[in-house]
């Protein structure tokens, strides 16, 4: 792919590819980044298994998260938008279209996620249909709180911590009427 699958006012949506493999590591290397995220090693083998999952998610269902860059430049700042998912665990993870964001320290604040995700559940609704969507976050998050209010999610169970994941998750969806509501 030569060109990015999606715009936004100020970034370019690409699928993953594996040249992002530097920029995805470089991204979750920061422990502010993943602070609330499952531990990321620094392992070079797991960032590609990790981008090999995502190219598939793409290729099975024609959707997956985005690299994401300011126009015009390599520098990726992000991974966003919306993907398969069947964590395991039940409580409807399992088989559902998962919103998730990773935005770069350096662009905290400046509305990268709300813009990017706007844009990647219009584009996705364009082409698959309204359907639930679902994401997961820790508590304490208040950002992704915000952001996932704001987007039309809201809170419908929670999963306890357990010796697999010792933390707290919260668990929202975003059902299909929403979607129309929010546009």
């Amino acid at each position: 792919m030569t060109a990015p699958l999606l715009t936004t006012a100020r970034f370019e949506l690409w699928q993953p590819r594996v040249g992002d493999l530097a920029a995805h590591m470089a991204l979750l290397a920061d422990p502010e980044v993943t602070r609330y995220l499952a531990s990321t090693p620094p392992d070079p083998e797991k960032h590609m298994e990790r981008l090999i999952r995502h190219a598939e998610g793409w290729l099975q269902h024609g959707y997956g998260l985005f690299a994401v860059r300011p126009h015009g430049s390599d520098a990726m700042i992000a991974s966003c938008g919306l993907f398969h998912s069947v964590r395991g665990f039940g409580k409807g993870f399992n088989n559902v279209t998962e919103a998730g964001w990773i935005v770069a320290r350096d662009w905290w604040g400046k509305g990268v996620a709300r813009e990017v995700m706007d844009a990647s559940i219009a584009w996705f609704e364009a082409r698959h249909g309204p359907r639930r969507m679902a994401c997961m976050i820790e508590d304490g998050n208040r950002a992704s709180e915000r952001l996932a209010t704001a987007l039309g999610f809201v809170v419908y169970d929670r999963k306890a911590p357990d010796a697999d994941d010792p933390v707290a998750l919260n668990l929202y969806e975003r059902q299909p009427s929403v979607l129309s509501r929010t546009r």
